[in-house]
């Protein structure tokens, strides 16, 4: 596309309009579960929306960043329920899932793939899925559309550093990110955050949040051409 083109059809802002999904609620909590929607508008019908969502608080993190930044059940069927709800229900045109990386001090990690075995560690619940996997009859991993070391590459957020990941670790969040690619047909990105701390607020996740998922949109807008 030309740099004229480019101008004409420019990514649009992100704009929330909406921030309550009632039919969606946390385990182990009486906080009803909030989802952030970010519309676009240079697709149409339900498309046109970006669902973005993070996990409420688990092991010894009474507040998670991630659910502080934008909120899913730290439990492996609950979460995968959730994320199937959202894309038979709303049919977005990415949704993007926000976990917590306890040790990834000051850095944002996009995670380029979801694996579908390997999950031996107990959700909050104490559960282990069925096999230790997500998917019985899913492919070994599946890749999101959005090229996320290219992303990596090309972006760059002040007071944070930004890495490129294939293994989003066979937890939780590795389990909802391959079950979000699963049913969205690879229109999924993850993307793990620190621990809050004086320094990385959740204002300042938010912002870059935002930040990234514009960039990702641009995909998205090329996609489309």
């Amino acid at each position: 596309m030309q740099t004229s083109q480019l101008e004409e059809k420019k990514v649009p802002q992100l704009k929330t309009f909406a921030t309550d999904y009632n039919n969606y609620n946390t385990v182990g909590t009486e906080r009803q579960q909030d989802f952030t929607f970010w519309s676009t508008d240079f697709m149409e019908s339900n498309s046109s929306a970006v669902v973005v969502t993070g996990f409420g608080p688990f092991r010894q993190y009474l507040v998670n960043s991630s659910w502080e930044a934008v909120k899913l059940p730290v439990a492996y069927q609950k979460a995968k329920e959730q994320v199937f709800k959202i894309w038979t229900t709303l049919q977005p045109l990415l949704t993007v899932h926000v976990g917590l990386a306890s040790a990834a001090k000051g850095l944002i990690i996009l995670e380029q793939c979801g694996k579908n075995k390997g999950y031996q560690e107990m959700g909050a619940c104490g559960f282990l899925p069925e096999g230790a996997c997500c998917m019985l009859d899913g492919p070994e991993k599946i890749e999101s559309t959005i090229n996320m070391k290219t992303l990596w590459k090309s972006i760059s957020v002040e007071g944070i550093g930004i890495i490129f990941s294939r293994d989003a670790g066979r937890y939780i969040c590795d389990y909802t990110y391959y079950a979000s690619l699963y049913y969205g047909n690879g229109r999924a990105a993850f993307i793990h955050v620190p621990p809050l701390s004086p320094s990385v607020t959740a204002d300042f996740l938010g912002k870059a949040l935002q930040s990234i998922i514009l960039e990702m949109l641009k995909q998205c807008g090329e996609e489309t051409e």
